[in-house]
């Protein structure tokens, strides 16, 4: 196998396992073993274990872009339906998962925003592009005379975001998705209403 692609696979596992139990739990020897990496060889692909986890973090966070992608610019849905469509598709993976992973982003942020400035910065930084990604959203909507133009997109984006990782949290704490689907019905029956 290539460096690459062996420094890709660590990087998938060790996202995975991450998900799982969190970084400072997470062992570069036990992902190392799942990969069938020598152990020895982790710093041929890292310079540190923090290296790695910027890794992870980027890794998970370009995944995420690419759903945001797909559902925020889904050009023949309405905009608020896009957001819709998105929140209801990480419902769904949170209930197949038994609410136990949750957002990669949101747990390293409560993990680690308070031990590793690096960290914290990449995290902050991955949930502005969100917010932004979500804002243009709700700015498209209002432009189609769709939603209310007493809302501030970035400030409701931001709103959305706070609410829908609180709500994951809830889910895994009560092993129950009903926070997440409490969070999607009261946004678009009393947040995101129609002009």
């Amino acid at each position: 196998m290539k460096k690459k692609d062996t420094q890709s696979e660590i990087i998938r596992i060790g996202t995975e396992m991450i998900a799982r139990q969190g970084y400072n739990v997470t062992g570069i020897d036990a992902i190392l073993k799942e990969a069938g990496v020598p152990k020895g060889s982790f710093y041929h692909y890292f310079k540190s274990k923090e290296e790695f986890g910027i890794a992870v973090i980027d890794h998970f966070a370009e995944r995420f872009e690419q759903r945001l992608e797909l559902f925020l610019n889904n050009k023949e849905m309405a905009p608020l339906g896009r957001i819709r469509d998105l929140l209801e598709s990480g419902l769904t993976h949170v209930t197949q998962n038994q609410c136990t992973k949750g957002c990669l982003i949101g747990n390293l942020g409560q993990e680690l925003a308070d031990l590793n400035e690096r960290f914290r910065a990449r995290l902050d930084e991955i949930f502005g592009v969100w917010r932004e990604r979500f804002a243009a959203c709700l700015a498209e909507a209002q432009n189609r005379g769709e939603l209310s133009c007493a809302i501030d997109p970035t400030i409701t984006a931001g709103f959305i975001l706070s609410g829908w990782e609180g709500a994951i949290l809830r889910a895994k704490v009560m092993k129950s998705p009903q926070p997440m689907r409490d969070f999607v019905d009261v946004l678009f029956s009393v947040v995101l209403l129609p002009k």
